[in-house]
């Protein structure tokens, strides 16, 4: 009989002692393996004095007998790199008084685990750096929380949110999902004030109240998809519309999706519309793209593209020609 790996095999038990009985297929959807491969796991762990009981029949499923006590946690080499970039990274990630949660989850994590996993998890903390987006605004843990609980169960919510100009208004939401994305935490949802799509900055909710009342999340409705195109689109001081003289996919390769929005042209090539209120910010990324384009409009972006490339060779130097022999 082959051997099942042990990782795989610790991952299925650390499932099933979350007290809910799990089919068959979650349960290999979960591992990464066929349902013929869970079966021999859970009679591995059988074997081993596990008390996992199967159901039978279609919706038969997998759970740990009533009572039984776990031993305490086990870490592989690779769980335990994931624990400690996982908390590496929730330390950069802009949440409200999360720091103290963050030590003291390390703190426990340590007591537990077996010395040479424990200096791996101090290994990571000391050396390795994330270069995340430095948030741009805090957002609150318990907003998180609650909008992320509301989202999951697919229950509307009643938010009291201040916008830009400190204006507050009252509205309920449909939160489809949040995202943290260029330094700030965002919500995403169906907003019945606007009839619309919206994006909502946490920094900005000053309430979460869950209304009884329910809704249908769109079927694979993508929430950092949506917050990246809603950043890229935000009304501002200047519209851009370019011609890229290049193909959709290579655009959408070479185009970070904040810069704008992109479409194929009708007669060829590439329309990017771009919203800004910085031309000269815009010059500058234009300068990195690594096919030729055509300005269409403002023609403030070609004065502010032309002043850019004075910029770049007046700090590049002046060219010296090759003295003669």
């Amino acid at each position: 009989m082959m051997v099942a790996p042990t990782g795989r095999v610790l991952a299925v038990l650390e499932l099933l002692q979350s007290g809910h009985g799990l089919g068959g297929a979650e349960l290999a959807r979960r591992v990464g393996v066929d349902r013929r491969t869970v079966r021999r796991y859970v009679v591995h762990l059988q074997q081993l004095g596990v008390p996992v009981e199967a159901t039978r029949g279609r919706d038969g499923g997998y759970a740990l007998r009533p009572g039984f006590k776990l031993p305490p946690m086990m870490f592989s080499a690779d769980e335990a790199l994931a624990l400690a970039v996982g908390l590496r990274a929730a330390s950069k990630l802009g949440l409200d008084g999360i720091t103290p949660a963050i030590a003291s989850t390390q703190a426990k994590l340590e007591r537990v685990m077996p010395t040479d996993l424990r200096h791996r998890l101090g290994d990571v903390e000391q050396t390795v750096q994330l270069d995340l987006a430095r948030p741009f605004a805090v957002g609150a843990t318990g907003t998180l929380v609650a909008l992320s609980a509301a989202a999951r169960r697919q229950q509307r919510v009643r938010l009291r949110y201040r916008n830009v100009d400190q204006a507050d208004s009252e509205r309920e939401v449909d939160v489809y999902g949040l995202a943290y994305r260029g330094g700030g935490w965002y919500a995403v949802g169906h907003c019945h004030l606007r009839q619309d799509l919206r994006c909502f900055r946490l920094d900005r909710v000053q309430s979460v109240e869950a209304l009884p009342a329910s809704f249908g999340r769109p079927e694979g409705f993508d929430v950092l998809a949506h917050l990246q195109r809603a950043i890229a689109t935000l009304p501002r001081a200047h519209a851009v519309s370019l011609w890229l003289d290049t193909d959709l996919a290579t655009a959408r390769r070479s185009v970070f999706v904040e810069l704008g929005s992109l479409a194929a042209a009708p007669r060829g090539g590439v329309r990017l519309a771009v919203q800004a209120d910085d031309l000269a910010w815009v010059a500058r990324e234009l300068s990195r793209l690594p096919f030729g384009f055509r300005i269409l409009k403002p023609v403030a972006l070609k004065r502010a593209l032309a002043a850019h490339a004075r910029r770049l060779l007046e700090q590049a130097g002046p060219t010296h020609s090759p003295t003669a022999a």
